[in-house]
């Protein structure tokens, strides 16, 4: 049974703050839950239906048997999933730019949507990049949204938080290592040189990529549109995934 006492607390995890005060977050579905599993994040409640409960046996951490009505009470779910878990957050030391010089990486500046936060997160696991770096008015990777669009992928994936404009500058001085944006007045990405390593710069949905975060751009890209009724943007996801497309796409060896 599910305690008013622990539902009460469970509810407070939707809160950024109180997400930072425990290290705690919730991830909701078996799918998910399996991925961080796997990946050997800490549990510290599993909450489940009776039909679900015995498959997390192995977990050392509490195991709730719940009806499904409570467990409606504890999701951001319309359909609540039959498993909801309270995990603890995993910290990962800051990787200093020289240890990036051979893989390809992702940095935000100022991405508000946890959707498109998440779904970013799964493009990076898809394409096989490993780090994400956020500028610290980001989205909170750990927000329930964020990890429901990641479909378990913030397993695969180490995100962090910093100032990007000093992070980029650090970069500067320790690697020669290409940084990427888009930009209205950038060149076009198919007919660009692309390197298969280096830092790929996304920038906010409705003001782009910063004037001081531009200024650490060395390598401007422009996506082109194939439509002569042109939309006025593409979605900051969809744009990432165009972008590690063609990426990955120059690494493959024909």
């Amino acid at each position: 049974m599910l305690s008013k006492t622990k539902i009460k607390f469970i509810n407070s995890l939707y809160r950024k703050k109180n997400r930072e005060q425990t290290n705690l977050f919730i991830a909701e579905g078996e799918k998910t839950i399996q991925q961080l599993i796997e990946a050997k994040y800490d549990f510290q409640t599993i909450i489940s239906t009776e039909d679900e409960i015995d498959q997390f046996s192995n977990l050392t951490c509490e195991r709730i048997k719940a009806s499904k009505d409570e467990i409606k009470k504890i999701s951001s779910f319309k359909t609540p999933q039959p498993v909801i878990a309270v995990c603890k957050q995993q910290i990962h030391l800051q990787p200093q730019p020289h240890s990036l010089k051979n893989e390809l990486t992702l940095a935000l500046d100022d991405i508000q949507d946890p959707g498109n936060l998440g779904t970013i997160i799964r493009l990076a696991s898809w394409f096989g990049i490993k780090n994400i770096i956020c500028s610290l008015k980001t989205a909170d990777c750990y927000n329930p949204k964020t990890i429901q669009a990641t479909m378990g992928a913030i397993a695969h994936v180490n995100v962090y938080y910093t100032n990007l404009e000093e992070y980029l500058l650090l970069a500067e001085q320790q690697t020669n290592l290409p940084v990427y944006g888009t930009f209205l007045n950038g060149k076009n990405i198919y007919a660009s040189e692309l390197s298969p390593n280096g830092i790929i710069i996304m920038g906010n949905e409705g003001n782009g990529i910063s004037s001081g975060i531009e200024r650490k751009v060395n390598h401007k890209l422009y996506i082109p549109s194939f439509n002569e009724m042109k939309v006025e943007s593409l979605n900051v996801s969809v744009a990432t995934s165009i972008i590690c497309s063609e990426f990955r796409r120059r690494t493959i060896q024909v």
